[in-house]
């Protein structure tokens, strides 16, 4: 199945997913992975009318992404990765969408950055829904301070929450304990769902999903 064929497919489960939830049709934005793939290989979901993708790494995105946003106008790129302090220089730079703000460390080292460039990416908080260790995000018990921190001290503007469930966990209640959380915090915007789960988080609320290897194939 060549790219352009995976892609559709994606979009029209999406499009099931939304019906089938009761949901406004084209309410969920689809974010392409694209990490690892060389400009090359994004190409042609470009060409296909995919413009928003999202980068796990900031430097693997820099050595791609200034010459695709030179080529086609309104691509929205998003850092869906993890994040270091020495890096939210270039981070702020690059990306349109900062998915993963998860520790008061980066959050200071953004709005630093934000003020100097002034410029202005929208922030996620990441949530570490199953409190795994290896995992980054903040624990969901300290996602409201966390937030009112972020505003009341840094003022920045967050705008949604973003999780990745434990692998081998059923997605749904992760899903649910987000979108419980972003009520709470006042916040709109929910990325969840991935690959083998986005039909689900659909379903429980997102707002954009994260899809890569079912529309890029295998890494």
């Amino acid at each position: 199945m060549e790219l352009q064929e995976r892609l559709n497919e994606v979009r029209s489960k999406i499009d099931a997913a939304e019906r089938q939830s009761g949901r406004i049709a084209g309410s969920v934005q689809l974010v392409a992975v694209s990490k690892t793939f060389d400009a090359d290989a994004i190409r042609p979901a470009l060409a296909a009318g995919q413009h928003v993708f999202g980068e796990n790494r900031v430097q693997e995105s820099q050595g791609k992404w200034p010459l695709l946003k030179s080529e086609m106008a309104g691509i929205e790129l998003h850092l869906i990765g993890p994040l270091q302090s020495n890096k939210a220089a270039e981070a702020v730079a690059l990306f349109d969408v900062i998915e993963t703000v998860d520790r008061e460390k980066i959050a200071r080292a953004l709005a630093e950055e934000m003020k100097l460039q002034r410029k202005a990416p929208r922030l996620f908080v990441q949530v570490n829904t199953g409190l795994e260790p290896q995992k980054a995000g903040i624990a969901p018990n300290d996602v409201v301070a966390f937030i009112e921190f972020c505003r009341r001290d840094l003022g920045l503007r967050i705008e949604g929450l973003m999780c990745i469930p434990p692998a081998d966990e059923n997605p749904g209640p992760h899903f649910a304990l987000l979108a419980k959380l972003a009520k709470s915090c006042g916040v709109a915007k929910l990325s969840m769902g991935m690959s083998g789960d986005y039909e689900t988080a659909v379903a429980f609320g997102a707002t954009s999903v994260r899809v890569g290897s079912a529309i890029f194939g295998a890494r």
